[in-house]
């Protein structure tokens, strides 16, 4: 994975995670007093992965031109190229983690942000719904009295007496 593509990736997971086009989300990350203190610190990473990224494409290249085809390199070049080497590794693993920190910030700010209340605030809407078109029990409107009882034995005063 070339350093280019990290910085990509890295793009590309902060514009999925704020929803924006980058150029809209660094002009927030500026503004001040801070709005977002996560945009800005995914933002200051970013920027810093850019140095990271150049210094591994300028190893890389510097690794290249001396282990180039055809080209002998002399006894002396060995520990130049190690060094190189090594720091383009350095380089790399610097941008891998400066990832991996962008990541988490995206992270920590997917678990601070509040429980999504949209399916409970539908089942609320729908619940509504339901009570107002659900039929009436059979009996008198609300607020007229309801017809009394009889206070006493209604079956005992229709037989006869013996």
């Amino acid at each position: 994975m070339s350093d280019a593509t990290v910085f990509d990736q890295a793009t590309a997971m902060i514009e999925k995670a704020w929803d924006r086009p980058i150029d809209a989300l660094e002009t927030l990350a500026l503004q001040r007093p801070v709005q977002d203190p996560l945009l800005r610190s995914a933002m200051h990473i970013r920027s810093t992965l850019v140095v990271s990224s150049n210094a591994a494409v300028v190893h890389q290249d510097r690794l290249h031109a001396m282990t180039s085809p055809g080209r002998m390199p002399a006894s002396y070049d060995t520990e130049r190229i190690t060094r190189a080497a090594v720091d383009l590794r350095i380089a790399q693993a610097e941008s891998q983690a400066r990832l991996q920190a962008i990541g988490s910030i995206i992270d920590a700010r997917e678990a601070t942000r509040p429980p999504d209340r949209a399916p409970a605030i539908r089942l609320a809407q729908a619940a509504v719904a339901r009570s107002v078109q659900a039929p009436r029990t059979p009996g008198p409107p609300p607020g007229q009295p309801s017809a009394s009882a009889p206070v006493g034995p209604v079956a005992a005063a229709n037989r006869p007496r013996r």
